[in-house]
């Protein structure tokens, strides 16, 4: 099983790795969205920056790059022994590290909430589907991206605990929220200044 992990972690991180918000903006639009609006590869910065049809693909392919990898494994192995729900909660990190550290973007990359979705969703849907819900309640009342993405990752761990996940799967979630917390550091300073843009303002 070990040479098997090794091979869907290793097809996961690149899968996750493939910049598909800067391979859009470059065939779309002929620019570099790393040097536009936040500079971010994520669906938001190509919304506003190309417009919404582009940012909704880019959402799209975004989360199905978390999906799938992780879809695909959790449905060929047995995630109820420990061994399987450890190879699952590896394999699952491995998008997002794709992502975050992009092998074809000298390890740089993006945010990583929309392959986080994909990967919570192969995980657990109806813990992915409560983390949405909350991601739309504060994006409602506060008007902000960032915080819904962070208050859903938070979340999420909670929701995959109640729902009786293998502990390794929810170990996995608590450092994948932590890789996103990371890269909204920026983010969390603009809203403790006050000066974090609303979505509705872009």
């Amino acid at each position: 099983m070990l040479i098997q992990t090794l091979y869907f972690a290793l097809c996961a991180y690149l899968l996750g790795a493939i910049p598909f918000g800067k391979i859009i903006a470059r065939l779309a639009a002929r620019i570099d969205i790393t040097k536009r609006g936040s500079r971010n590869i994520g669906a938001t910065n190509v919304a506003r920056e190309l417009g919404i049809k582009w940012g909704l693909l880019t959402l799209a392919l975004d989360v199905l790059k978390g999906l799938v990898p992780t879809l695909v494994f959790s449905l060929s192995y047995c995630r109820a022994d420990i061994s399987g729900g450890m190879a699952l909660a590896a394999v699952s990190l491995c998008p997002l590290l794709g992502h975050q550290f992009s092998i074809f973007m000298g390890f740089r990359g993006g945010k990583g909430v929309a392959t986080a979705l994909g990967i919570y969703l192969a995980l657990s849907p109806a813990s992915c589907l409560l983390g949405l819900l909350i991601f739309l309640l504060v994006v409602l009342k506060w008007d902000f991206i960032s915080l819904g993405s962070m208050v859903s990752a938070g979340l999420i761990p909670i929701f995959l605990t109640l729902f009786h996940e293998p502990k390794p799967v929810v170990l996995a979630s608590v450092l994948m929220a932590a890789l996103i917390y990371s890269r909204h550091a920026e983010n969390v300073l603009r809203l403790v200044r006050g000066e974090e843009t609303k979505w509705k303002q872009r």
